[in-house]
């Protein structure tokens, strides 16, 4: 399959309708730490206090719509403050098209560059989520192992898998 072309571009408060579209959809939430989004002044309201002053969150472009989103939140403090974690989520109807592998791809050649702290990139997905773990491993992050219920969600303890990249393993 040829890759698709994509864009990336700083998110704005302009962007609610659409982001509204994934993260108001419990198919594309299933597999967030956070809980659908059922409204839009919600939806607001975390554009306005948490992604805007985001460091680095952007919105992926695909054949000029916005489909979806990708950021990169630094995980640490002090010494340990290298590590950023890698998170994407993308409009149901275009999954399974090669938009997501595109968008880690875009973001693992330029967020190296733009984040100078940063030297290793993480994406921490659902051992079920089978489908983003391809993902990670097309563009080009090694799959590290699994951590036993690590995260708590919606009542539960949830196991998760483990991908990285560093920053001296991309030209």
């Amino acid at each position: 399959m040829k890759e698709p072309k994509i864009s990336l571009r700083p998110i704005e408060l302009s962007d609610v309708d659409d982001f509204i579209e994934w993260a108001g959809d419990d198919k594309v939430t299933k597999y967030c730490r956070w809980n659908t989004f059922t409204s839009k002044d919600e939806a607001l309201i975390f554009l306005r206090e948490i992604v805007v002053s985001h460091p680095w969150y952007r919105v992926i472009i695909f054949e000029g719509q916005v489909v979806g989103s990708i950021h990169v939140t630094p995980v640490g403090s002090g010494k340990d403050e290298r590590r950023g974690e890698l998170a994407y989520h993308l409009k149901a109807k275009y999954w399974g098209m090669g938009i997501a592998t595109a968008a880690v791809k875009a973001v693992v050649s330029c967020a190296f560059k733009e984040l100078l702290w940063l030297e290793r990139m993480e994406g921490l997905v659902f051992v079920e989520n089978k489908g983003s773990q391809r993902v990670l491993e097309k563009a080009g992050l090694v799959r590290e192992g699994v951590l036993r219920k690590y995260f708590f969600i919606r009542g539960k303890s949830v196991d998760i898998v483990v991908f990285s990249i560093l920053a001296d393993e991309v030209d």
